[in-house]
């Protein structure tokens, strides 16, 4: 029987798929050479070394939330909620997700725009008569308050019930919806 030939996406994926299974500890060169049935050689061709791997899979993880987020109806609400499943269904995703290392964020500003599509700003400043700026605002609020409510769903034993976390994000969307008003109200 001829060798398979190893990928670097191959190499990629089983990492994935033991950080989704254990955190980002889990990923390591030996259990991914024997979870591929291959020696370790193949695996360091591809990664000069294990922060670059590291690096791959948080990519990995990212593509995989915006996969999961994407089969929402892209509503507001729903994208929070995906958010909260996804925290339930795949705590080690979710939580590395969260954690997951953000180059060139030095600002909120630059962390909305690293996670955030920007015609989601739009949809909820249409939705609500708010301007641009403040449904940004009151977008960025809720990923902080979600991911936030979400880190602590993922690591919560035996776990919070998703209608009480949900309850809290209608809570807080409508406290953030009403500070934006009131702040548009007085011109600022």
């Amino acid at each position: 029987m001829p060798k398979q030939k190893i990928t670097k996406e191959m190499v990629v994926e089983t990492a994935f798929q033991l950080a989704r299974e254990g955190g980002m500890e889990r990923v390591q060169v030996n259990p991914i050479a024997v979870r591929l049935g291959c020696s370790v050689q193949p695996i360091y061709s591809y990664c000069q070394n294990m922060d670059g791997l590291r690096r791959d899979v948080y990519a990995r993880v990212r593509d995989f939330v915006h996969e999961t987020l994407a089969q929402t109806d892209g509503s507001f609400q729903a994208t929070g909620q995906a958010y909260v499943r996804l925290a339930r269904e795949e705590p080690e995703l979710f939580k590395l997700f969260a954690l997951c290392p953000r180059e060139g964020v030095a600002s909120l500003d630059d962390l909305y725009r690293a996670e955030a599509s920007p015609a989601m700003a739009e949809a909820i400043a249409g939705e609500l008569g708010l301007s641009l700026e403040a449904a940004r605002r009151l977008h960025l609020n809720m990923i902080i308050y979600t991911i936030g409510l979400g880190a602590i769903f993922s690591v919560s034993d035996p776990g919070i019930q998703a209608d009480e976390i949900y309850a809290w994000q209608a809570e807080a969307y409508q406290a953030f919806l009403k500070q934006e008003k009131e702040q548009s109200s007085h011109g600022k």
